[in-house]
C-alpha cells in the first residue's frame, strides 16, 4: 500500500496549489483526480469562460470599429470556433498543471476518491478497480457544481448548467439566464454580444446582488442598453420543455409572464461535492452542506482537512488557493496567518467588468462607521475616453475617524486588474491621504482610484 505525507482529493485551484506548496515544503504528495488536472475552474470555469468573453469583446470591438476610425465589413461570429478556442485554452492550462506536478514530483492518482478510517483513501478508477493509499494528512478539495432548482431540473439539453453553456453545439437564438451572480452575468453578456436574445432573471431586487447598489444599477443600465432584458424580483416557477422551444413561466410583482427560448441556463449558485466521499463514514462534522473547519482548515477528525467550495466562505478560485497554501503550511510546521475573509476581492468579467473588496457603503454604515465616500466616473477619465470605454466608475469608502480604507467598488473597463491595488493597500493598512499622495501614472484607468479617494476628502482635481 503506497503511503504519502499528504493526499489531496481534487485538483482544482485549491487542491493543485495546495499540493505544489506542500511539495515545496518537503512533503510527499499524491493527488486524486477523477477527470482533468486543474478541476472545474481551469477546465470548465474561470479560464475557458474568460476565453469566451475575450472572443465576445473582440467581436464587440469589430462591430464598433468605425468608432475608432476603422472601416471593416460586416462581422459574423463563428460560434463553433469560439468554443474550440476556449477548449484549446483550457487544455493548454491543464497541460501546464501536469508539467508543474512532474516538476514538483507529485503523484496523480486518477479516479474517484473516498475517505476511509485510519487515514486511508480509496481510489476507484474508470475500470472499477479500487486501490487504497495511506497518508498522514488528507485534504478534501472536491469543489462544487451547478445548483438545481425543482422548477427547472437540468437535463443538459434545454435546461443547462454553466458547463454545457460553454460547449453547446450551436448558438441558440434565444436564452433565459436564471441568476445574476458572476456566472449568470458573464454568460448573459457573452451570448447577447454574439447575437443571442437574452433574458436575465433575478429573484432579488437587483442584479449582481452582492455588489454595491450603485454598481448594480450601472450594470443594469449597461445591460439594457446592450439589449438584454433584465427581470428583477422575479422567480422561474416552471419550464415546459415538451415543445421545440422552452416555455419559461416567470412570476414577478407585475404578475406571471411566459418567455419562450431555445435554452434555459441555470446560474443560481453552487452545490458542494460532498456526497459519496466517505465524510459520514469517518465522522466528519458538517454544517448545512459544508464541511466544518477551523482557521487552518482542520476538520473534527484528526489528519483530515478541507478547503474551497466545500467549506464556508466565498466560492472563489483565489480563495481556495489561499486556503490551500495556509492549510499545508500549517501542516508542514510553518506559522501562517489565518486568511482575512474581509479582504477578498470579487471580480465579474462581463462588459463592463465589476470588481470589489471590503465593505459596501451600506454595510460600512450598518457596521457603525462614520464614512467618507468618494466616486470618480470614467466619463472624466482621459484613458477611458481614449479607449472608448466611458461607462462606469470607481467608488471608495473610508473611515472618517482614522482614514482606514473600508472598501472599494468598481465597474468599467479592466477594473478586475485595478482591484489588487486596493487589496494590497488595505493589507498594509494604507490611509486615504497616502493614496492621494501616491503618484498614479497618466493616462491610466488606475488614476480613478486616486481621484475617487481625493473626492472622498474634497481634494479631487478632475471633477
Amino acid at each position: 500500500m503506497a503511503s504519502y505525507d499528504l493526499i489531496v482529493i481534487g485538483s482544482g485551484p485549491g487542491g493543485y496549489v495546495a499540493a505544489i506548496r506542500a511539495s515545496q515544503l518537503g512533503l510527499k504528495v499524491g493527488v486524486v483526480e477523477k477527470e482533468s488536472l486543474g478541476g472545474i475552474c481551469l477546465n470548465w470555469g474561470c479560464i475557458p469562460t474568460k476565453a469566451l468573453l475575450k472572443s465576445a469583446q473582440v467581436f464587440d470591438y469589430i462591430k464598433h470599429a468605425r468608432d475608432y476610425g476603422i472601416e471593416v465589413g460586416d462581422p459574423n461570429p463563428d460560434f463553433s470556433s469560439m468554443i474550440k478556442r476556449s477548449r484549446d485554452v483550457a487544455d493548454g492550462m491543464s497541460k501546464g498543471v501536469q508539467f508543474l506536478f512532474k516538476k514538483n514530483k507529485i503523484d496523480v492518482l486518477y479516479g474517484t476518491g473516498k475517505l476511509l478510517s485510519n487515514k486511508k483513501v480509496a481510489v476507484e478508477d474508470k475500470s472499477g478497480t479500487v486501490t487504497e493509499y495511506t497518508a498522514n494528512h488528507i485534504l478534501v478539495a472536491t469543489g462544487g457544481r451547478s445548483k438545481e432548482l425543482p422548477s427547472m431540473p437540468i437535463d443538459g439539453k434545454k435546461i443547462i448548467g454553466y458547463r454545457k453553456a460553454m460547449t453547446l453545439e450551436k448558438q441558440p437564438k434565444s436564452m433565459v439566464v436564471v441568476g445574476s451572480g458572476a456566472i449568470g452575468t458573464e454568460f448573459a453578456y457573452f451570448y447577447n454580444s454574439i447575437g443571442t436574445q437574452v433574458t436575465l432573471v433575478e429573484f432579488l431586487p437587483r442584479i449582481v446582488p452582492l455588489e454595491d447598489e450603485e454598481v448594480s444599477k450601472q450594470l443594469e443600465r449597461s445591460f439594457k442598453k446592450a439589449g438584454i432584458k433584465v427581470m428583477t424580483q422575479s422567480e422561474v416557477t416552471a419550464v415546459d420543455t415538451k415543445g421545440k422551444q422552452c416555455k419559461v413561466s416567470i412570476k414577478s410583482s407585475k404578475g406571471e409572464d411566459q418567455v419562450e427560448c431555445d435554452i434555459v441556463l441555470s446560474a443560481i449558485g453552487i452545490a458542494t461535492n460532498i456526497e459519496n466521499i466517505g465524510l459520514q463514514e469517518v465522522g466528519i462534522e458538517l454544517e448545512k452542506d459544508k464541511i466544518k473547519v477551523d482557521d487552518y482548515y482542520r476538520t473534527n477528525v484528526a489528519g483530515v482537512y478541507a478547503i474551497g467550495d466545500v467549506v464556508h466562505g466565498p466560492a472563489l478560485a483565489h480563495v481556495a488557493s489561499a486556503e490551500g497554501i495556509i492549510c499545508v503550511e500549517k501542516i508542514a510546521g510553518e506559522n501562517p496567518d489565518p486568511l482575512n475573509y474581509g479582504n477578498i476581492p470579487a471580480c465579474t468579467y462581463c462588459e463592463p467588468e465589476i470588481a470589489s473588496v471590503g465593505y459596501s457603503e451600506k454595510a460600512a454604515k450598518e457596521a457603525g462607521y462614520e464614512v467618507k465616500v468618494g466616486k470618480f466616473p470614467f466619463t472624466a477619465s482621459g484613458k477611458a475616453s481614449a479607449a472608448g470605454a466611458k461607462e462606469g466608475f470607481v467608488k471608495v469608502i473610508y473611515d472618517a475617524k482614522y482614514g482606514e480604507w473600508l472598501g472599494a467598488h468598481m465597474i468599467g473597463l479592466n477594473v478586475t486588474e485595478l482591484i489588487a491595488e486596493v487589496v494590497v493597500a488595505r493589507k498594509l493598512e494604507t490611509t486615504g491621504h497616502e493614496i492621494i499622495k501616491s503618484v498614479h501614472p497618466h493616462p491610466t484607468m488606475s488614476e480613478a482610484i486616486m481621484e475617487a479617494t481625493a473626492a472622498a476628502y474634497d481634494e479631487v482635481i478632475h471633477l
